[in-house]
């Protein structure tokens, strides 16, 4: 579990396939300075373990599920990527919980940049269209974020100078993808609602039918 409050940004070594998927190294420096093998790292809001620790660099097994619904098997050698440690229980939660669990990627629709304000409108597929509200939490490349407007198709949110400075977010420009985890908790109240619903008989398939 994390909070969606980005610790550092890190520079990718390495992107290797191998016979599970690929082997992704980040280039981490002094950060985090005390990483053990075994531990939970979320790396542009995908949940990975650190499967090897040298020379200052972090190694992941990414396997084909992860390629597939997330943007990591995009990613080159130099790009800068969004890391964060799992939280601790006695930590604070600043942003708000993050499984790191990616549920789709979006293209970045449109960027406006006026009166010193930084607004992104993010695609919003359908298979998460209904998590999404205005005012509740989303995570884009595991940053958390406060929606500020929604509309069919795409939802907006506003980026801080801070959060420009100490994130990936300031490169996400028109046509850019970036993975996208919708709010835990509004998955949960979802997922019980549907269950009622089919208990007592009625659909609960929204998505339109094709044409």
């Amino acid at each position: 579990m994390f909070t969606g409050i980005v610790q550092h940004m890190v520079a990718v070594k390495s992107l290797r396939t191998r016979e599970h998927g690929k082997t992704l190294v980040l280039n981490a420096g002094q950060w985090p300075g005390n990483a053990t093998v075994g531990e939970s790292i979320c790396v542009n809001g995908c949940c990975l373990t650190v499967v090897d620790i040298a020379n200052a660099e972090l190694a992941f097994d990414v396997v084909q599920h992860t390629l597939h619904y997330t943007t990591i098997g995009q990613l080159s050698q130099g790009d800068m990527v969004n890391v964060e440690r799992a939280m601790r229980a006695d930590s604070l939660v600043g942003g708000h919980f993050v499984q790191g669990h990616v549920d789709t990627t979006a293209a970045v629709l449109q960027v406006e940049r006026a009166n010193g304000q930084w607004r992104t409108r993010v695609e919003s597929p359908i298979s998460i269209d209904h998590l999404l509200h205005e005012r509740g939490s989303v995570a884009i490349d595991g940053v958390s974020l406060t929606i500020a407007a929604t509309g069919q198709g795409w939802f907006e949110v506003e980026l801080i100078p801070e959060t420009l400075a100490k994130t990936t977010l300031a490169q996400r420009l028109h046509g850019a993808r970036v993975n996208v985890e919708a709010d835990s908790m509004a998955k949960a109240v979802s997922a019980e609602v549907a269950r009622h619903m089919q208990r007592l008989g009625f659909s609960t398939d929204s998505k339109p039918k094709s044409q």
